[in-house]
């Protein structure tokens, strides 16, 4: 069988593999496909042996075609299948003298095959499986194709879980896959911002079983590693960032670990639909009529624009069948998806970005929820954990004492708990923004321990010098805390060990608490009247930190309605 060059197409005509084994259960059956393709079918039923196409090496020219054509007729096959129709197909399997040569008749290689199938005609718009399903029924197929199905092995599985849990996730999380690429060309990408506002929407709206997390696990090929992390750093659950870094087989592993997959039209679209992960999968250019993921359980969004399928790689004009898609088409798309997932809800608002925050709504027995509607910003280094400096590598981060039992109080009354960092490391060139990624990955899970969930990590990696709204003490990271998490701006607590932690507080109206463990003299109290940080309370703990918080909070609560505002 020679089979298509492109990730996608190989794997729609994997129903059509199956087929043809079925046809002739005890043949030795031979694949032929270019390296990019070639180990998605290692151990895959269908297939005796897997022989690899190498058309920029060894292949390649005249005499590597000679030299393929050469290794063919030794292994005496009696019959060439072509699934690829190009002309070379057929050209290498009549020097190879295979007796047999089927395929369509195409791009004038008629007189090379012994058994041409014609053509069906393309106003009838088949679908791509069903094109390769076809092709075989000549030889005595019958019916309908099924879905395609991969296969990857136990081992292959349990390595990618253990690069999960490397990169921050647990074996209970709900994992939400993005690919945001494509390999044809950037006119079949949608916008990566719209990818990122999506996934905050979603992870925010799906409900989730006690103890369990929602992960965002990016995909992309080599070169779109950029692209990955622009998205990563406008999320706020924890991520990891797999573009570049897998082999075919590791990305089917971590493509079948998926609860969900939004996509562009690419070939990982494909793979999720084989391991039946639900998939959204975004069209423009491309034909949705004849590449969407095969099967029932996908939702295609798209526009109807004019000049779209224009199957180009790059758009001439505005872009408008991918721009006009919107992040509330995708968003309701993916959250009917979620919704038929086993052990899965969502609860949303279509009406407008305003989403319900299950974790928030649910009533909490045995504890008066006198936090509901707040929110307590915290500082990371000093604050949370230890403070080396510039902290580089994840499992150098080590908790304060006490601070994983101080905020569980905080959430056990329905506070909730954002993390404002500046990481000007990142700037500086000092650690990268997966070397960050990790220590929060790391962090959360320490703090997850201590059953506490954070709601969302927020961090500036700007150099001091870049100007930034987002370094504290400027207000940005709270600003996208308020906007992307719905925050009531009234009732903000701020915990930091630094003078621009208090200034931030001052500036978005929180009351405010200095982690200090050393005593506060006169002058010191002074430094912070000139530099306008003078806190509302001052702790030598979190624990006490908290204690405040908690008294503060019931007196407020003990108050007549509107003395609080008077």
């Amino acid at each position: 069988m020679r089979g298509p060059n492109w990730l996608g197409d190989a794997v729609m005509c994997e129903p059509a593999l199956r087929g043809l084994r079925g046809l002739f259960p005890d043949a030795q059956v031979t694949l032929l496909v270019k390296p990019a393709v070639a180990d998605l079918f290692v151990g895959h039923p269908a297939v005796t042996r897997v022989l690899t196409y190498d058309i920029k090496g060894r292949h390649a020219g005249l005499p590597g075609k000679w030299a393929l054509a050469k290794q063919l007729r030794r292994q005496g096959f009696d019959l060439a299948v072509l699934f690829q129709n190009a002309f070379e197909a057929a050209f290498l399997t009549f020097l190879a003298r295979v007796p047999r040569r089927y395929g369509y008749a195409t791009d004038g290689r008629s007189l090379l095959l012994s058994d041409p199938v014609a053509v069906p005609d393309p106003r009838l718009l088949v679908h791509q499986v069903r094109y390769y399903w076809d092709l075989l029924k000549p030889l005595g197929l019958t019916g309908d194709p099924p879905v395609p199905e991969l296969v990857v092995l136990p081992e292959e599985e349990q390595a990618m879980v253990r690069r999960f849990v490397q990169g921050g996730l647990t074996a209970t999380d709900i994992v939400v896959g993005i690919n945001p690429g494509s390999t044809y060309g950037d006119a079949k990408r949608w916008l990566p911002e719209r990818f990122a506002e999506v996934t905050e929407r979603l992870c925010r709206t799906i409900h989730k079983s006690p103890g369990q997390h929602i992960s965002v696990v990016i995909f992309g090929a080599k070169g779109e590693e950029r692209l990955g992390q622009e998205i990563a750093v406008r999320l706020s659950s924890r991520s990891l960032v797999l573009s570049g870094a897998t082999t075919i087989r590791e990305l089917m592993a971590a493509v079948k670990r998926c609860s969900l997959l939004l996509t562009n039209d690419t070939g990982p679209m494909h793979i999720a639909a084989a391991f039946q992960v639900p998939v959204v999968a975004i069209f423009g250019p491309t034909d949705w009529r004849t590449t969407s993921p095969f099967g029932g359980a996908h939702a295609i969004v798209r526009q109807p624009v004019d000049c779209a399928p224009c199957l180009l790689r790059e758009c001439p004009i505005d872009h408008r069948c991918m721009t006009r898609v919107t992040v509330d088409q995708v968003y309701e798309a993916a959250t009917k998806q979620v919704a038929v997932l086993p052990g899965l809800s969502h609860e949303a608002n279509f009406s407008g970005s305003n989403e319900i925050d299950h974790e928030s709504k649910m009533s909490k027995p045995n504890h008066r929820n006198i936090l509901d509607g707040v929110t307590v910003f915290l500082d990371r280094d000093g604050t949370l954990n230890y403070d080396p400096g510039y902290l580089k590598i994840a499992a150098d981060l080590k908790l304060l004492a006490g601070v994983g039992p101080a905020l569980a109080r905080l959430k056990k009354v329905g506070a909730k708990l954002v993390v404002v960092t500046n990481q000007s490391g990142v700037g500086r060139g000092i650690l990268t923004l997966k070397d960050l990624e990790a220590i929060h990955a790391r962090l959360q899970g320490l703090l997850e321990q201590e059953d506490v969930a954070l709601d969302a990590i927020y961090f500036c990696p700007h150099h001091p010098d870049d100007g930034c709204r987002c370094r504290k003490p400027n207000v940005g990271m709270v600003e996208r805390a308020v906007s992307e998490l719905q925050l009531d701006f009234r009732r903000f607590y701020l915990i930091g060990d630094h003078v621009r932690d208090i200034q931030l507080a001052h500036r978005v109206g929180a009351k405010s608490i200095l982690l200090t463990s050393a005593p506060v003299d006169a002058q010191s109290l002074d430094r912070l009247k000139v530099e306008k940080a003078m806190p509302d309370a001052m702790a030598k703990s979190m624990a006490e930190a908290v204690d405040w918080i908690l008294n503060d909070a019931v007196k407020a609560a003990s108050q007549p309605v509107g003395a609080a505002e008077k």
